[in-house]
């Protein structure tokens, strides 16, 4: 190939684009005569990105787009959206300072881990199970459900209740006997302990 030297006006001619540049759009390259690379740099970058490209898919890769972001902004490769930088929470470890999924993201990733760490589901199953609740709680049959309610000694899923429900199960924690004697006194039957000694009581059958 035909080396193409520098011109008039400090301008010299890309192989590439075959356009008529000046001579800050080339790199520099010592092994030529007049010590700049043949090809622009955008003609460089748009190479090597092909070539990345190729080797990526060669190897059944994914190759991510390119993505132009505006200035302030950034992109989430979890959604796949550009969200200005106050929708990223911060990261001083980060090359660009901020997390490398936005907030929304790493709200939803949050909620499928304590899924699955404290009741072993996935959002699917949660889903299925609200679902076969006609996705109200399973106790006011009323409110959404949507708290998930474990037994705390067997670790066992009962359901999905109401936030209401389920903070109500966890002020008579748990016990059977206590929800059926609220359950009597709300229907009128007032079952009162008899004190048989001084700070012994005695509770009705």
């Amino acid at each position: 190939m035909k080396e193409v030297g520098v011109g008039v006006a400090g301008e010299k001619r890309c192989t590439g684009c075959e356009r008529q540049l000046p001579v800050a759009q080339f790199a520099r390259d010592r092994n030529r005569s007049d010590g700049l690379q043949v090809r622009c740099r955008e003609c460089v970058a748009e190479y090597s990105a092909e070539h990345y490209r190729r080797r990526r898919e060669a190897m059944g890769r994914t190759v991510r787009e390119k993505v132009v972001v505006p200035a302030g902004h950034k992109l989430c490769r979890a959604c796949g959206e550009i969200k200005p930088h106050s929708e990223w929470h911060r990261n001083a470890t980060a090359s660009d300072g901020l997390s490398t999924r936005c907030k929304a993201c790493r709200a939803v990733q949050g909620r499928e881990r304590h899924l699955k760490r404290h009741y072993g589901l996935t959002e699917a199953q949660r889903d299925e199970l609200i679902a076969s609740q006609g996705g109200v709680c399973c106790i006011c049959l009323a409110a959404p459900a949507a708290h998930v309610d474990h037994c705390h000694e067997t670790g066992r899923v009962r359901g999905v209740l109401c936030f209401s429900c389920n903070a109500a199960l966890g002020q008579f924690k748990d016990r059977p006997d206590a929800i059926r004697r609220a359950a009597a006194y709300v229907e009128g039957i007032a079952w009162k302990p008899t004190l048989v000694a001084p700070g012994v009581y005695q509770l009705p059958s």
